[in-house]
């Protein structure tokens, strides 16, 4: 066993969330800041993240009866222009292009040369794009249901940025279908909606809400936005995907229109929905701790490290040789359908330090094999999620392997899920409710609020109030909530809804 001295992050959690979230990513070597602006360089280990996200969601919609296409990353400023609701949405988030090359100037430095016609914009999103396009392709009712998704990247152009959470620009999907009726489009709303809840629990062991966004927290242009709402350890939320049902409104934009059975012209209806590179913030958030970055299995871009403990020169060979085809007897086991992934680390670094990187990193499982462990046919083996270190035997843990990775993917999502119900709170009255929200000591920062459950009218003015106010948000209208029982509690008027208030990401 190697000796391990603590080397973890600073600051705590509780000492300054924010600063912890943002040393959690550089100790790990997710991403780091770009010499652009509000933009990120996604590292190797941050990226397989990523790639792995991409498999699995892939094929749920695959398996969902989607392809997958791609479509241009300029967008004509006209068609932006065709949907009033969502260029106000989008128009102060828009980078635009307005020439096509550049020239040096007469003091020797570049300079924008041949004005284009039209300015384009880098796409903050593709519903106009795309509906320019299916308004080509449909002419019947036999050509729908049309079911597409992109991966590709967006720009939005973010003046307060956070690596992960909120950057000028970042990667995602972005599923586009169109459907021959409302009911029809409605159900295709909801079905991604849950495809994005299965994932976050079953891949991300992050818990998380399914509901509808109120009035004033909806897609710009949608008739109805759904989300998944997820707590991080500040106790904010993060809105982690969104399915829209986009009605006829951007099918009339783009005169999207299919020659229906009875004969008649009928516009199509559409949805969008989208998850981005943000859940691997999301991701980091609800599982890390002190030491660093905590990673669920089923997502791990390694599932194993086998380090070698070498005091002396004259052990090496053999311990290296034994890791070699450990290593190949871990790869034959597997884990969720795919092999189990396992490195050797044979780096010339002390024993400490180099278990210290595979922590902040966040891999499942460590394995430490030295002469002795070869000797007894033992391994000494670590979890990344509880602590727990033990020495059991090599045939064991290759049997148990799956098992065991499966024991730490339910036990992340169980303490999150624990960790979210007990920071879940009725409120019975606007004083209690202000008084959750509201820090009981301003000048250290600390980790306060949660997820609020009230009765409440739905009304424009207590939202505008709340976030005037707290800085707190209708996060969502729980599908599963329940119907209201009494009165708003900020207005006293009947209630419509039973809604989650939280501040947020």
């Amino acid at each position: 066993m190697a000796k391990e001295k603590r080397t973890a992050i600073e600051p705590t959690r509780e000492q300054d969330y924010p600063e912890w979230y943002q040393q959690v990513i550089k100790a790990a070597d997710l991403a780091e800041n770009s010499p652009v602006r509000g933009c990120m360089v996604i590292k190797p280990w941050g990226y397989s993240l990523w790639e792995n996200m991409q498999a699995g969601l892939d094929k749920m919609f695959k398996d969902t009866g989607h392809t997958n296409a791609y479509f241009p990353l300029f967008i004509p400023v006209s068609y932006l222009e065709k949907e009033a609701e969502h260029v106000e949405g989008f128009a102060k988030e828009c980078a635009v292009v307005t020439h096509s090359r550049l020239e040096l100037g007469s003091d020797g430095r570049l300079v924008p040369a041949s004005p284009l016609e039209e300015p384009l914009i880098v796409r903050p999103t593709s519903e106009t794009i795309i509906g320019e396009m299916y308004s080509r392709w449909v002419q019947s009712y036999r050509d729908l249901p049309v079911l597409i998704n992109q991966w590709a990247n967006v720009v939005r152009w973010e003046m307060r940025t956070r690596l992960f959470l909120r950057t000028a620009e970042f990667l995602w999907q972005e599923g586009h279908t169109a459907h021959a009726t409302k009911g029809e489009a409605e159900e295709e709303t909801l079905k991604m909606l849950r495809v994005y809840e299965t994932f976050a629990q079953d891949f991300m062991a992050m818990p998380v809400v399914c509901g509808r966004k109120t009035e004033g927290e909806k897609f710009p242009g949608a008739v109805d936005t759904y989300c998944i709402e997820a707590m991080m350890q500040d106790r904010k939320a993060l809105q982690a995907g969104t399915s829209h049902f986009l009605g006829q409104n951007f099918s009339k934009a783009s005169n999207i229109k299919y020659l229906s059975e009875a004969g008649t012209q009928e516009y199509a209806w559409t949805t969008s929905w989208g998850v981005s590179t943000r859940l691997i913030g999301g991701m980091v958030m609800t599982h890390s701790d002190d030491d660093g970055l905590v990673l669920p299995p089923r997502l791990a871009p390694l599932h194993v490290v086998v380090l070698p403990v070498i005091h002396k020169d004259c052990e090496r060979s053999n311990v290296l040789e034994y890791c070699a085809k450990l290593k190949s007897k871990i790869e034959s086991a597997s884990y969720c359908g795919v092999p189990v992934r396992v490195s050797v680390d044979s780096r010339d670094l002390r024993g400490g330090e180099k278990v210290w990187s595979w922590i902040k990193k966040g891999v499942p499982l460590r394995v430490e094999v030295g002469p002795r462990d070869i000797a007894s046919g033992s391994l000494f083996v670590a979890r990344r999620d509880t602590g727990e270190k033990k020495s059991m035997p090599c045939a064991e843990f290759i049997e148990n392997i799956g098992a065991l990775l499966q024991s730490i993917q339910e036990n992340l999502f169980l303490r999150a899920k624990k960790y979210r119900d007990e920071n879940t709170v009725e409120m019975r009255s606007k004083e209690d409710f202000y008084a959750y929200f509201t820090p009981k000591n301003a000048k250290k920062p600390e980790i306060h609020g949660g997820f609020a459950v009230a009765n409440y009218d739905g009304s424009a003015e207590v939202e505008d109030a709340l976030r005037a106010d707290l800085r707190v948000t209708v996060r969502c209208i729980p599908l599963d909530g329940g119907e209201p029982d009494g009165n708003c509690i900020f207005t006293g008027r009947p209630a419509k809804y039973r809604a989650i208030f939280a501040k947020s990401y």
